[in-house]
């Protein structure tokens, strides 16, 4: 059975707001391993949703620091596995605009230092209206911020942003599809 279930935007911003300037204990801190945006992302985005795909190399789970998909703290995978055409667990969204982005979406940076690989994913805590890059505000770890407007980023060759639809659960004979994350300590 498929159940699409609804995104919790002020759940995932309550927590990137809680969590900008530190970092919760359930989580390794990926700061001193090529970064921790993603992965703070990715905590902000189950705050929202609840749901994990634990499918190996192409899901988006966290486990622990040597359990977890390449999506949950990878930024270019990250990506991928939102806007991902197959039908699985977890969260899903789609490449958008900024004049339709939200609070709880999230915006990937390519900088002119990285190239062609976005190398930021910052999760969107508020959006002016009209929206614009001085009042679309972001939390972020590696460089630890809260309400920063996106404007304050230097040397950005791109933004792209990810509006978050919902998350999808399959599940067989009435499972409730939480049980995995419940035994990781998650919920």
């Amino acid at each position: 059975m498929l159940r699409l279930i609804p995104y919790n935007r002020q759940a995932a911003v309550a927590y990137a707001h809680r969590w900008a300037f530190d970092r919760n204990p359930a989580f390794y801190d990926f700061s001193e391993l090529g970064g921790d945006c993603t992965n703070f992302a990715s905590q902000c985005l189950y705050a929202g949703t609840g749901i994990m795909n634990f499918t190996p190399e192409f899901g988006w789970y966290y486990i622990d620091v040597d359990n977890r998909s390449p999506s949950w703290t990878g930024v270019p995978f990250f990506w991928d596995f939102m806007v991902r055409n197959e039908v699985s667990d977890g969260p899903f969204g789609l490449q958008t605009s900024l004049n339709f982005i939200r609070p709880g979406d999230f915006v990937q940076i390519r900088f002119r230092t990285s190239g062609d690989v976005f190398a930021h994913t910052p999760v969107i805590v508020s959006v002016g209206n009209p929206p614009a890059l001085d009042n679309i505000l972001v939390a972020a770890h590696s460089n630890d911020a809260d309400n920063r407007p996106l404007s304050t980023y230097e040397d950005v060759e791109e933004f792209r942003f990810l509006h978050i639809l919902g998350a999808v659960l399959i599940t067989e004979n009435g499972d409730n599809g939480r049980e995995e994350a419940e035994e990781s300590g998650r919920t």
